[in-house]
C-alpha cells in the first residue's frame, strides 16, 4: 500500500512508550474536528482505509492505528502485552500523545472490537460513542484459524501462508490479488509475524465476556456493522449483542464478509459518519 493516496490519506506516527505508532489520517484544511479512533485486529489498519475519506468529508478527525508490533508500528507484542487490557492501556497513551482529550468516539474491528469495549470502562480514556464492526463478542473467539497459533507445533514462518488463507476468505468478493497482496506486507517481517502469535496467543473470550455486565449498565450510543456472511464473527453474535446491550442499534451488510469496509465502503462510511455526527 502506498503511503500517499490521491484520496489525501496519508500515514503519519507519534511515539508511544519510546516506539513508533503509526497510524492513517486524511490530511484535510481543518484539522480539529471531533477524533475518531479506529481500531483493527488481526488484520491492520488497512481495513480502515475504505473509508477514511469519508469519515473526513464528514468533518471528523479518523485516525486508524496500527497496534504495537502490527502494521507499520514499531515495537514487539509479547503474551503480557498483546492481552486486550494492555492494549487497551496502550490505546488510551495513544491518545494522550497526541493530546486527544474529552469524550472520543472509538470503531472497532475483530479484536480491535474488544480493545473498543474494554476502552469503554476504560479510567483513562471516555467513550463518546462505539462502533463495532465484524467484531469479537461474547465467547465468539478466538476463531479456530487464529486459535490453532496458540499451541505448541506452529512457528511465525507458518504464519504468512496462514494469513494469505485468512484474508483471502475475510475479503470476500473484494479479494483480489493486489488487495491480498497489500493485507499480507506487514506479515513479510518476522517481527511482525512474531507479534501476531503473541496476540494469538493471548486471545482469551473471557475478556469480552467479563464486559458484559458493565455493557449492559452503559448508556453510551453503540453501533453494530455486520457483514452477514462473515464465517468467523457470525451474525448470531451481533443479534444476540443488539437485543442484550442497550442503547445498540445493528446494521447488516448483505453480501459481504469479516472485512466489511472492502465489500461496501460507501455504505459503511454513511452508518459510520450518520452515528459519529449524530
Amino acid at each position: 500500500m502506498s503511503e500517499t493516496t490521491e484520496t489525501a490519506v496519508s500515514r503519519t506516527a507519534v511515539r508511544v512508550d519510546g516506539e513508533t505508532a503509526s497510524y492513517l489520517t486524511v490530511d484535510t484544511a481543518e484539522h480539529d474536528g471531533p477524533a475518531v479512533l479506529l481500531l483493527h485486529g488481526t488484520y491492520w489498519s488497512r481495513v480502515w482505509l475504505p473509508v477514511l475519506d469519508r469519515l473526513a468529508e464528514a468533518g471528523l478527525r479518523p485516525l486508524a492505528v496500527d497496534l504495537p508490533g502490527l502494521g507499520r508500528s514499531g515495537g514487539e507484542l509479547t503474551l503480557e502485552t498483546a492481552t486486550v487490557p494492555a492494549l487497551a492501556d496502550w490505546v488510551a497513551r495513544f491518545a494522550s500523545a497526541l493530546d486527544i482529550s474529552g469524550p472520543v468516539a472509538v470503531a472497532g474491528h475483530d479484536i480491535g472490537g474488544a480493545v473498543a469495549q474494554h476502552l469503554l470502562v476504560h479510567d483513562g480514556l471516555q467513550v463518546s460513542r462505539l462502533a463495532l464492526v465484524n467484531s469479537v463478542t461474547y465467547d465468539s473467539w478466538p476463531a479456530p484459524h487464529v486459535a490453532r497459533f496458540r499451541g505448541p507445533g506452529t512457528t511465525a514462518d507458518d504464519v504468512l501462508a496462514a494469513r494469505r488463507e485468512a484474508v483471502t476468505a475475510a475479503l470476500a468478493g473484494a479479494a483480489t490479488e493486489q488487495r491480498v497482496a497489500d493485507y499480507l506486507d506487514p506479515w513479510t517481517a518476522s517481527r511482525v509475524r512474531r507479534s501476531w502469535m503473541a496476540m494469538a496467543g493471548a486471545a482469551d473470550s473471557r475478556y469480552t465476556l467479563d464486559l458484559v455486565p458493565a455493557l449492559r449498565r452503559s448508556t453510551t450510543p453503540k453501533l453494530l456493522i455486520w457483514g452477514e456472511n462473515d464465517p468467523f464473527e457470525t451474525l448470531e453474535y451481533a443479534e444476540r449483542f443488539a437485543s442484550e446491550i442497550p442503547h445498540t442499534t445493528l446494521i447488516r451488510i448483505p453480501d459481504a464478509g469479516h472485512i466489511p469496509t472492502e465489500n461496501a465502503p460507501g455504505r459503511i462510511a454513511r452508518a459510520l459518519t450518520d452515528f459519529f455526527t449524530a
